[in-house]
């Protein structure tokens, strides 16, 4: 299994809706979690508000670039659109 960076950017106004699929969206990073699959995860918070943010970034091991893709294409966020884009790239992980 390979890593994979997901770096996800917010479509504008998706607060609320971040707010509401927040539960189920990071339910499915702990699963990963305890698969021992997730390198490291979490927000972009705007410079000008930290409260706030503009995305979000997943490191974790996949079989395969398809398979990264269908995993980010299934998370709670696409769904409730807050997502506006996912660029998934190969990541490798030199620390630890």
């Amino acid at each position: 299994m390979d890593y994979f960076m997901l770096l996800a950017t917010d479509g504008e106004d998706v607060h609320e809706a971040r707010m509401a699929a927040r539960p189920a969206h990071l339910a499915r990073l702990e699963k990963l979690k305890e698969q021992g699959r997730l390198l490291t995860a979490g927000p972009n918070p705007l410079p000008e508000n930290p409260e706030r943010v503009s995305g979000s970034l997943i490191v974790a091991q996949f079989e395969s670039l398809d398979a990264a893709q269908e995993w980010a294409e299934q998370d709670p966020y696409v769904d409730a659109g807050v997502y506006e884009e996912v660029l998934i790239k190969p990541f490798k992980a030199v620390f630890k």
